[in-house]
C-alpha cells in the first residue's frame, strides 16, 4: 500500500477504507498556499495569478512540488462567489490575498437576484476553470482540490456584514432567501470545476462559526445551507470537506448533522477528543498557522507527530496560512507526515 498515489490516499481516506498514512494537505482558498517565498523563487505570482489560468496552474504545480503539500488548492483567494455576484474586489498584491473592498448591497432586503449561469460567463471564474483543466490532465495522480465559499460567508461578502448578521433574526424570510440564492450559485462553481477535473471540494465558511451565530442560527442556517451543497456536490460523485472557524464548544452536537466527507477545524479546537466522542467524524487539521508562521522546525514537527500519532484522518494547516509562512517550516510539517 506504500506505493498509493497522493489521489489514491485521500479518496481512500474519504471512503473509510485504510490508507498507509494519512494525506497532508492544503486545500486552497482560505487555506491559501501561495506564500510568498515560494512565488519569488519560482517566479509565478499573484495578483497576476487570480485573473490568468496558466499563472494560476503554475503557481498551484509551485506550491505542491516546494511544499510537500500533496495536493492542487484553488483558487487562491475567498472573493470569486461575492465578484460573480456583484460585491467590488481589492485583487491585493504579492502578499495580500484579495478582500471585499464593497459588498454589493445594504441588506438582505436590496439583493438583486442573478439568473445561474453567472458563474460560466465570469473571467476569474473561467481562469479556475482553465487552471483545474490544465492540473487534471498533466498530473492525474494528484487530486486537483476546488476550494468554495461556504453559503454563509459569501451571503456576508454579498451584503454589509453587521446589517447581513442582524437581519438573521430580524428579516429571516429575506435571508434564507439570500442564503440560499449564494448556495445555488456555490453549487454551479463547483459543477464547473467538477466537470473540468476537480477530484475533490473545500468549503470554507468562516462567518458560520459558533461565536457568531451561536447555535441557533448555526443549525437554522449554516448545517442547513452547508448540506444543500454538499447534497449537490455528493450528487455529482465526488467527496466534500467542510471547514469550521473558532471554538466549536456551542455548535459541537451539530458536527455530525454536516453531511460532508471530512470536517476541518481551527486550532483551537482539539481534535482527539472531537475524534473520541464523534468516531465517525473523518477529522481533518489542525496544525496552528500562528505556529507554521511564527514558530521553529522542531517544534513544529513535534506538532504534527502529534496529530499523527492521535490519528487525525487528514493532515493540514488549521486555518487561513499568512502568505509570509516560511517556507522551510510548511516543509517541516509535510516531511514528518510523510515519515510516519
Amino acid at each position: 500500500m506504500n506505493d498509493l498515489s497522493p489521489k489514491e490516499r485521500i479518496l481512500r481516506t474519504f471512503k473509510k477504507e485504510s490508507t498507509d498514512r494519512a494525506p497532508v494537505i492544503c486545500p486552497g482558498g482560505m487555506m491559501n498556499s501561495a506564500i510568498v517565498e515560494v512565488m519569488n523563487k519560482t517566479g509565478h505570482k499573484l495578483p497576476e495569478g487570480h485573473q490568468d489560468g496558466k499563472i494560476m496552474a503554475e503557481i498551484a504545480i509551485d506550491v505542491h512540488e516546494n511544499t510537500g503539500f500533496e495536493n492542487f488548492g484553488i483558487p487562491f483567494c475567498m472573493t470569486v462567489e461575492a465578484e460573480v455576484l456583484g460585491s467590488e474586489i481589492n485583487y491585493g498584491n504579492l502578499s495580500c490575498e484579495p478582500k471585499i473592498q464593497k459588498e454589493a448591497f445594504d441588506s438582505v432586503s436590496d439583493v438583486k437576484f442573478k439568473e445561474l449561469g453567472a458563474m460560466e460567463k465570469n473571467h476569474r471564474v473561467n481562469s479556475i476553470i482553465e487552471a483545474t483543466h490544465s492540473l487534471s490532465k498533466k498530473y492525474p495522480d494528484v487530486p486537483v482540490i476546488g476550494s468554495l465559499t461556504g453559503p454563509i460567508s459569501t451571503s456576508a461578502s454579498i451584503v454589509d456584514l453587521i446589517s447581513f448578521l442582524k437581519e438573521l433574526r430580524k428579516k429571516a424570510d429575506d435571508a434564507h432567501k439570500v442564503v440560499d440564492y449564494a448556495s445555488s450559485h456555490i453549487i454551479e462553481l463547483a459543477k464547473l470545476m467538477i466537470e473540468n477535473g476537480a477530484n475533490v471540494i473545500s468549503i470554507a465558511d468562516p462567518t458560520a462559526t459558533g461565536e457568531i451565530l451561536g447555535p441557533k442560527m448555526f443549525k437554522e442556517y449554516a448545517v442547513r445551507y452547508l448540506n444543500k451543497v454538499v447534497d449537490a456536490i455528493h450528487a455529482m460523485n465526488t467527496p466534500v470537506i467542510v471547514h469550521i472557524c473558532g471554538k466549536m464548544n456551542a455548535v459541537k452536537k451539530y458536527m455530525p448533522q454536516i453531511k460532508s466527507d471530512a470536517i476541518s477545524t481551527d486550532s483551537l479546537v482539539n481534535l482527539k477528543m472531537l475524534k473520541e466522542e464523534y468516531p465517525d467524524l473523518t477529522t481533518m487539521g489542525n496544525l496552528s498557522t500562528f505556529l507554521l508562521e511564527f514558530g521553529d522546525e522542531e517544534k513544529i514537527a513535534n506538532q504534527t507527530d502529534r496529530l499523527v500519532r492521535d490519528g487525525i484522518n487528514i493532515i493540514s494547516p488549521a486555518c487561513g496560512l499568512s502568505t509570509s509562512t516560511p517556507l522551510k517550516n510548511i516543509a517541516s510539517m509535510t516531511k514528518v507526515v510523510k515519515e510516519s
